[in-house]
């Protein structure tokens, strides 16, 4: 059946009939889950998604509930612990921290070391968490671990917030240590979604202290081709990022990315995804998540 349309500028009959311009009916898009389902399957693992729009609830999820060792991710939760320190008064971001050659170890990424290869340097407590969060650094991450009691501490204080299925057990050097001590530090993507929203919901920091992690978020480096890859030029997205790189197996352990993205009509679109013990390259990985992002783009800034 064709539809109708009338376009100004036709030339109409003394009769008064209309110019009448066939036209195809537009075509139907493809529904964010049913997208999202198929975008999953390029990645060769386990893909878990979580997908929330603060201000609505409305939400979407793939394998949500299952739980994907973080990597790196899980400096935001350490951030967060350092930061509820600092508004009890406990610590300053001023504060002078020391760090010593020994503290900068050889064989993990640490802009920190290649920065400063002989140590010996004060770095105040705000500079730590930004090389730790928007550089991923790793010997950053574990000074910061030391700072606050381990990561039992870490995991405690996010239990303490009410969310249980987040498991934080070993410091960067042990992992590296131990290719299988990552699957101890992992997360569900619903449980890193409701973390990140009690996070921008002022439900762990006060507002001014809020300010410190998103923006630090905001400049992350790592990653640019995950959350933010497909996303239009100038999107805000505060994330963080975790990798493993491949095992002697060839596999992927970790290709994650975890974020809030804001949205074109302003609403906060929280997005966690997981891509887990996968046989395909980087690139592919780093795609999926990507695509995943924009569908959700896509499909929530239409509503």
């Amino acid at each position: 059946m064709l539809s109708l349309i009338y376009r100004r500028g036709c030339s109409v009959a003394a009769a008064g009939l209309l110019c009448l311009i066939p036209a195809s009916a537009p075509a139907q898009r493809e529904s964010p889950r049913s997208e999202i389902e198929r975008i999953v399957e390029a990645a060769d693992g386990r893909v878990g998604v979580a997908v929330t729009v603060l201000e609505t609830g409305d939400t979407l999820s793939v394998d949500g509930n299952g739980r994907f060792p973080m990597q790196s991710v899980y400096k935001f939760p350490l951030a967060l612990a350092v930061l509820d320190r600092v508004d009890n008064g406990e610590l300053s971001l001023d504060r002078k921290i020391h760090i010593k050659r020994e503290d900068l170890h050889e064989g993990t990424w640490s802009p920190i070391r290649e920065k400063y290869p002989q140590g010996d340097i004060d770095l105040t407590l705000g500079e730590l968490l930004a090389f730790t969060v928007s550089q991923s650094d790793n010997n950053g991450c574990d000074i910061l671990f030391r700072l606050v009691g381990g990561p039992e501490t870490v995991g405690r204080f996010i239990r303490d917030l009410g969310i249980n299925d987040i498991a934080i057990a070993s410091t960067e050097k042990e992992m590296h240590g131990d290719w299988n001590l990552q699957y101890a530090n992992w997360s569900t993507p619903a449980a890193m979604n409701r973390l990140l929203g009690v996070f921008h919901g002022a439900g762990i920091l006060s507002e001014s202290r809020r300010e410190s992690p998103w923006h630090i978020m905001m400049k992350t480096g790592t990653g640019p081709g995950r959350i933010r890859g497909l996303l239009p030029e100038g999107t805000v997205v505060a994330h963080k990022t975790g990798s493993s790189g491949k095992g002697e197996n060839g596999i992927t352990a970790a290709t994650n990315d975890v974020g809030i993205v804001v949205l074109p009509g302003g609403n906060h679109l929280v997005v966690s995804v997981f891509v887990s013990d996968s046989g395909a390259d980087t690139k592919t990985c780093e795609g999926v998540i990507a695509k995943i992002a924009k569908a959700a783009w896509d499909g929530f800034s239409a509503r």
